[in-house]
């Protein structure tokens, strides 16, 4: 598995509306790889295509749960319920965190990486991961929605 570049805010790509994954093939299967080893490797919990340069909707999540890793291919949010203001980050966006307001819990329909859809219900931080990493593929950042920014720390 490579490690790939994370692109930084004012990448182009991160702020493009990414295009659907028509066949789930080899060549989408390890850029999942890919794009979790590189995940791991610098810290995070989750990871959208666009950051590593591809404009298509897939992104790697995992939240340290039992879950574990959560590969989720042209997922859409079919529901969610009620808010909560939290501190996020981004790796796209080091040393900057933000207050944001998310649902407390969504359902996510997707395609896992043998191209059979399924549905994911999520809360809390999962909740919060999986709308953070969606909105990456249309082009939003969460310092464009942040309610407030800071340097350094998460809390």
């Amino acid at each position: 598995m490579a490690l790939l570049e994370i692109q930084k805010a004012g990448a182009p790509i991160l702020k493009q509306i990414c295009a659907p994954i028509h066949r789930v093939d080899a060549k989408i299967r390890k850029m999942l790889d890919d794009m979790a080893n590189t995940m791991y490797e610098a810290n995070g919990v989750g990871l959208a295509a666009p950051q590593i340069d591809v404009p298509l909707r897939a992104v790697v999540i995992d939240v340290g749960d039992e879950a574990g890793l959560i590969e989720l291919i042209n997922p859409t949010i079919l529901y969610r319920e009620g808010t909560a203001i939290d501190s996020e980050g981004c790796l796209s966006i080091p040393n900057i965190f933000g207050e944001v307001e998310r649902a407390e819990k969504v359902t996510v329909e997707f395609m896992n990486r043998r191209g059979k859809k399924q549905r994911l219900t999520g809360e809390g931080l999962l909740a919060r991961c999986i709308q953070h990493e969606l909105d990456h593929l249309d082009g939003v950042l969460f310092i464009d929605i942040a309610r407030s920014l800071r340097q350094g720390d998460a809390k």
